[in-house]
């Protein structure tokens, strides 16, 4: 038991080193090019801070560990809005963009609700168990190329280009980011395993180690980068971040490997944290509809609901 968790917390500081290298390799790689902080936060920074969910889904689907994929992306996506953005906010106000409160959060709000309905058969048909069919994995992966195409016309565009000088050379950049993507594949192995093990030997259920251990891990390169963001007064980078997360965690952490290797049967979940995932995403929409920006006592509610629904998931 004493090995796994230590090979539990050497995965954890593996992941989060080797985001950190992916994240400022890509971002500096991104520089190189010009583009917008909010798109750099939506793509590089999302999807690199992702990696390690994206890791740990792959890994956890092909071990026959089905809760855990669905409690990684859930988890992350709830800690994603409550803890990162509440933190961050409660750090200083955060600023939202007219482009981010009409279009991309719209899309958050959208991919979130869906995976929503796609998770739960049973409310629709008392006859059907809850599942994630390979079918719907390749209806979150439609949706999110959606996205995508819209990225790539927020891209062409250019608004809001960013002018700043890269803090490293095109060259530099490439190998911190391959560096970075080793990192995260090797320690996303460790925290698998040992938290699958920990988790049988102590008689707690998947998804709660899923819920709690796993998706905090794998959060914090996000919680990190998104404080950093703040501190620094790149709001764009922090709200970006937690946005491109979630949209990606849905669409291609749970909707491509199901495409790929199979749906998840029998799913053994709590419809609470369906609706937490949802609240949270549409709260995020309603406070920054509201005034374009997400104020310290928002970021105080998120904190709330936050230790409200983990401790509801941990006494549960």
């Amino acid at each position: 038991m004493l090995l796994q968790i230590i090979l539990l917390i050497v995965g954890f500081i593996v992941l989060i080193k080797g985001a950190d290298f992916f994240v400022d390799g890509a971002s500096s790689t991104a520089q190189n090019f010009k583009v917008s902080k909010m798109l750099i936060g939506l793509t590089i920074v999302a999807f690199g801070t992702s990696a390690p969910e994206f890791a740990v889904s792959i890994k956890a689907l092909l071990s026959g560990s089905g809760d855990m994929v669905l409690g990684n992306v859930i988890g992350s996506n709830i800690l994603n809005i409550l803890l990162i953005l509440g933190v961050a906010a409660t750090i200083h106000s955060l600023t939202v963009k007219n482009n981010t409160v009409k279009k991309e959060l719209p899309i958050t709000l959208l991919i979130t609700s869906l995976f929503a309905v796609l998770l739960s058969d049973h409310f629709f048909d008392t006859s059907l168990p809850n599942s994630f069919t390979r079918s719907d994995g390749v209806v979150l992966l439609l949706f999110f190329l959606v996205f995508i195409y819209y990225l790539i016309a927020m891209m062409r565009r250019k608004i809001d280009v960013d002018e700043e000088a890269p803090k490293m050379s095109l060259l530099k950049s490439i190998v911190f980011t391959i560096l970075g993507l080793v990192a995260i594949v090797v320690g996303s192995n460790f925290v698998v395993d040992s938290a699958s093990f920990i988790a049988e030997e102590l008689g707690v259920s998947e998804r709660m180690i899923s819920l709690t251990i796993i998706a905090l891990g794998t959060s914090l390169p996000e919680l990190v980068t998104s404080v950093m963001a703040t501190r620094k007064g790149e709001y764009d980078i922090a709200i970006g971040n937690a946005v491109g997360s979630n949209i990606f965690n849905i669409g291609i952490v749970i909707g491509l490997p199901v495409a790929m290797f199979g749906g998840i049967s029998r799913i053994a979940f709590s419809y609470i944290d369906l609706i937490v995932m949802f609240v949270a995403a549409l709260l995020l929409f309603l406070f920054s509809f509201r005034d374009y920006k997400i104020s310290r006592k928002e970021g105080i509610v998120f904190l709330i609901l936050f230790v409200v629904y983990y401790s509801y998931v941990i006494i549960g």
